[in-house]
């Protein structure tokens, strides 16, 4: 007998129990009226992906078990369709005696209230299945992760028992997540009777991680013989940036179906008893249309879902804060994006050219303050106490912190958020200024090496899913960065060429590769030792730097925890 699944790619948002039940019901109706008999939405659609410690608030199990409730109830105008949705669950001590045996097992009485973070015994991260009103029963997700962005431990106890139900003749299991990780939690839905696995995902985006995924399915598939649908969420939660893909599996571990990456929606696909039909499978994007689509997706959502009008920009006419720009437009549209120039007298005629045309082209809203008179200013008032002692990156600094002062001024006036412009290989080594460059509010290419950041201009100029092309000029490409904080100054020179700098910085911060092996590598000791100790030395910077955008598998944040204080130096051999 045939089955139609549909696959609810969707994009929630943390907390809002409200919003997500209508998106959820929303989703469904559409499923329904194409034909659906089972709906699967990601991992924790009711709460949003990752609560992180509001799942300590025993409010929130409360306000999870209340939008369930009101989920199931909304869903019996859809008579027979079987719903998969993942929320946190807290099983109380008076209903462990009582459950069903399609439902999750039940859990040791909850332990009394410490003071410490520390997962209850009773609290997990579930899947539910709701037919016709009725929550028919809940998995337990088995395997918490606890590495890179993920400290699932800190929160949930772990499930142990299978969960499979019968639609249409063909027994389907449930698993969360993690789980398709290791072998267990699918080899105990096999034995349990599972014909089909059904895979409801938190899964972040990093560069190659659909692969990865991909890869680790098919170790599950060698192993139980299953085919799998695996259900991603979408959207931006903080930095962490879900890119869908959602993708079915044949038992040969062949792709038959596979959705957009970055994109919301709902997907059918069709079963033959336990065989998946081939459907619609999206194309592969390249390497940088992934990583400038998920720009765009965190920048609208961390906007658009934490209530800002706007985005303001300090726009210099170098690369940087281009691309910042461009992302922007794209994310919000010109008419929410501020772009403002704040020459000095170090400021080359070409840059403010530059900045004025790329607003130009993109159709925002351009201005200009000049910081000489403020700049002149803060020197006449420190005139008496920086006597007999030189020009230095002092001055530097203060101009950019009269910057970073006029645009937080604007943030505080008109509610737009401050976009910092900083990449990643400058808050690595600490080529930017605590209140000045550094302030705002999220910090669009954290995570994006300058070498990136050049091949997203590039390929933001090129490609033609965009109705405005070539909106980056071409000199700001081709030019030398430069702060521009002194006279005839250039990156390079405080710095190593962007090219050596980004791949030691990429060897020792993201591959945890030893000094000795970089220098293995081809790279100078000189080099080695230089920046990789300018990465220890700035952590305290990167302390202070507001969060931004993840798209590698280590960004600097929640998957770097280096100590600030700290006497230890890696030797090079």
């Amino acid at each position: 007998m045939k089955t139609q699944i549909a696959l609810a790619q969707l994009n929630v948002t943390v907390g809002d129990f409200a919003g997500n039940v209508a998106r959820l019901v929303a989703a469904a109706h559409a499923a329904y009226r194409e034909g659906a008999q089972l709906l699967i939405a990601p991992e924790l659609a009711l709460s949003g992906y990752p609560p992180e410690d509001l799942l300590l608030r025993p409010a929130f199990y409360a306000a999870s078990a209340a939008a369930l409730a009101d989920l199931a109830t909304q869903l019996k105008a859809l008579p027979g369709l079987h719903v998969i949705v993942g929320h946190p669950h807290r099983v109380r001590p008076e209903e462990q005696s009582g459950q069903s045996a399609q439902a999750a097992p039940s859990a040791p009485p909850a332990q009394a209230p410490i003071a410490r973070a520390v997962p209850p015994v009773d609290t997990f991260n579930a899947a539910s299945l709701l037919r016709d009103g009725e929550i028919v029963g809940t998995y337990l997700k088995h395997d918490l992760p606890n590495a890179e962005v993920f400290d699932e431990k800190r929160y949930f106890a772990s499930g142990s028992e299978p969960f499979v139900f019968d639609l249409n003749g063909v027994r389907y299991g449930v698993v969360i997540c993690e789980d398709v990780w290791h072998a267990s939690a699918a080899q105990q839905a096999k034995a349990a009777g599972a014909q089909v696995l059904l895979i409801p995902n938190g899964s972040p985006f990093h560069l190659d991680k659909s692969a990865v995924r991909a890869g680790i399915l098919r170790a599950r598939i060698r192993e139980t013989g299953l085919p799998m649908v695996y259900v991603n969420m979408v959207g931006g939660q903080d930095e962490l940036i879900f890119d869908g893909g959602s993708f079915v599996l044949n038992a040969q571990g062949e792709l038959v179906a596979r959705m957009a990456q970055f994109e919301e929606g709902c997907a059918l696909v069709e079963f033959d008893g336990a065989t998946p039909v081939p459907g619609a499978i999206a194309p592969e994007q390249s390497l940088e249309a992934q990583v400038y689509a998920a720009l765009v997706l965190g920048v609208r959502d961390y906007i658009g879902k934490n209530g800002f009008p706007g985005a303001l920009i300090g726009l210099s006419g170098g690369v940087d804060s281009a691309l910042v720009l461009a992302v922007a437009c794209d994310a919000l549209g010109p008419e929410c994006v501020r772009a403002v120039m704040m020459p000095s007298r170090y400021t080359a005629g070409i840059s403010t050219t530059d900045a004025a045309e790329m607003a130009r082209r993109t159709g925002v809203r351009y201005d200009e303050i000049a910081i000489a008179p403020m700049f002149d200013a803060f020197g006449a008032a420190l005139a008496g106490e920086f006597a007999g002692r030189e020009p230095d990156a002092t001055e530097e600094n203060i101009q950019a912190r009269i910057r970073g002062t006029l645009l937080m001024a604007l943030s505080n006036k008109f509610g737009s958020i401050v976009l910092t412009t900083g990449n990643k290989s400058e808050m690595a080594v600490g080529y930017c200024t605590l209140y000045g460059d550094m302030a705002g509010g999220f910090a669009v290419l954290k995570d994006i090496a300058k070498t990136l950041v050049y091949r997203l201009c590039r390929y933001r100029n090129a490609a033609s899913c965009f109705a405005l092309r070539d909106i980056i000029p071409e000199r700001i490409l081709t030019r030398a960065p430069s702060a521009e904080l002194r006279e005839n100054q250039t990156d390079q020179d405080s710095l190593p060429p962007y090219e050596v700098l980004d791949a030691i910085m990429r060897m020792y911060m993201e591959e945890d590769r030893s000094l000795a092996e970089i220098v293995a590598a081809g790279y100078a000791a000189q080099d080695v030792q230089r920046v990789t100790r300018l990465i220890r030395l700035n952590e305290y910077k990167r302390r202070q730097a507001p969060i931004g955008i993840r798209v590698t598998h280590r960004a600097f944040g929640r998957d770097w925890r280096y100590p600030v204080t700290s006497r230890y130096a890696e030797p090079l051999a």
